[in-house]
């Protein structure tokens, strides 16, 4: 009994200095982020006068498949773009999906731009999304595309400070293959809404900084906005190759990072409205996004014991039987985990709902540790109303 204490106690003190370790890093890497935005915007925003020919026509394809909050708002925000020449291409596979009747009204208030809304019948696999972006790919008139999930909403500027690195050159480094882009989530007044929201902008967002500062530059996509050739979606296979893996967009962007070529993380952070998630649909959710990362990047998966501060903290004082020692590493936990909520959160995303649901904070981390652990007790996703089971990243249909 005596050595089972002492391992426990071991395995506690050293998850902590591990929390610890990794809030530091997400510190930095945030840091690091905020210096690049403060350029980026000295940079960029007093040009908008300048000429434009060397921004690329680009074809915005956008998959859809129901409704969500604010769509139509989210649809309208890409057609008021300063960018002088793009179009919009929405893809639906059945022809009375109800966000069809969005596009019409867009179409409606917007006839002279270039807006499409096409029907896919073809079912390349068992992502519908990826099955359709591969009919809407067929049709699009540009060699520059840009892909972002349906519930997006975006600034005027979005589109000429996304594709900009898609458009430069520079000597002595990998050509820019992707583009992508952080988000943070506009809660509903669910409390299920409210923990989505929040994990986005304080466990996910840090996850990708740090991943981008510790692997050398990023190495995969966010669904948020997807940039990049006609070419070199050629060169990996087209959208077919990826039309039976949950994670669509972590696929496109590490096959794109496989030819040598550079995956840019933008300074622009894009926001969606994230839909009132009972309790059970918020786990369900959480647990579809957690077995889907466990299967893609299994290394990275399991270094997520790392960010679980607070249960490391707690479990230490409880096998400490609460010597002051361990208050004070619990204290030291919670203090980093608020500064990386702030500094992400609210200096970063600019997510004003961080600051109203910080309280939330110690209820976000201990569910997302129990979702870390119920992942592992099975291999069945639910996305959109229908099941399936995940192998190496696939899926496979359930009846």
């Amino acid at each position: 009994m005596h050595f089972l204490a002492r391992f426990f106690q071991v395995v506690a003190v050293f998850g902590c200095l591990s929390s610890i370790s990794y809030y530091l890093v997400c510190l930095w890497s945030a840091g690091f982020f905020i210096k690049e935005r403060k350029a980026a915007d000295k940079s960029v925003r007093p040009t908008r006068a300048t000429p434009t020919q060397d921004l690329p026509p680009v074809s915005i394809l956008k998959p859809l498949k129901g409704t969500d909050p604010e769509i139509y708002a989210s649809f309208r925000s890409h057609c008021v773009q300063e960018y002088p020449e793009y179009e919009i291409i929405f893809g639906v596979s059945d022809p009375d999906d109800p966000a069809v009747a969005s596009v019409k009204r867009l179409q409606e208030e917007f006839p002279s731009h270039a807006i499409q809304l096409m029907v896919c019948p073809e079912k390349l696999g068992p992502n519908i999304k990826v099955s359709n972006l591969d009919q809407m790919a067929r049709v699009a008139r540009y060699q520059h595309l840009l892909v972002n999930d349906s519930d997006i909403r975006v600034e005027r500027d979005y589109l000429r400070r996304i594709m900009s690195p898609l458009s430069l050159r520079h000597t002595g480094e990998p050509e820019v293959g992707m583009v992508t882009c952080l988000y943070r989530g506009v809660p509903a007044s669910t409390l299920g809404s409210r923990l989505e929201a929040l994990g986005i902008s304080t466990d996910f967002c840090p996850g990708a900084l740090v991943a981008r500062q510790i692997e050398g530059g990023l190495h995969f996509g966010l669904g948020s906005t997807l940039a990049f050739r006609r070419v070199e979606l050629d060169r990996i296979g087209g959208f077919k190759s990826i039309a039976d893996y949950l994670a669509d967009d972590y696929e496109l962007g590490r096959r794109i990072a496989d030819l040598g070529l550079k995956i840019v993380l933008s300074d622009v952070v894009v926001e969606t409205h994230l839909p009132a998630y009972d309790l059970a649909g918020f786990f369900s959710h959480q647990l579809r996004w957690a077995r889907g990362v466990r299967d893609s990047r299994a290394g990275g998966y399991f270094g997520l014991l790392a960010t679980f501060g607070l249960m490391w903290g707690i479990a230490n004082v409880i096998i400490a039987h609460e010597s002051p020692w361990s208050w004070a590493v619990l204290g030291m936990i919670a203090m980093l985990r608020l500064a990386v909520a702030w500094l992400v959160g609210i200096r970063a995303l600019h997510d004003e709902h961080v600051f109203k649901n910080w309280w939330l904070l110690p209820v976000r981390d201990l569910v997302g540790a129990l979702v870390w652990i119920s992942s592992f007790a099975g291999h069945t996703v639910t996305w959109r109303g229908d099941r399936f089971v995940l192998k190496n990243g696939k899926l496979i249909p359930l009846p």
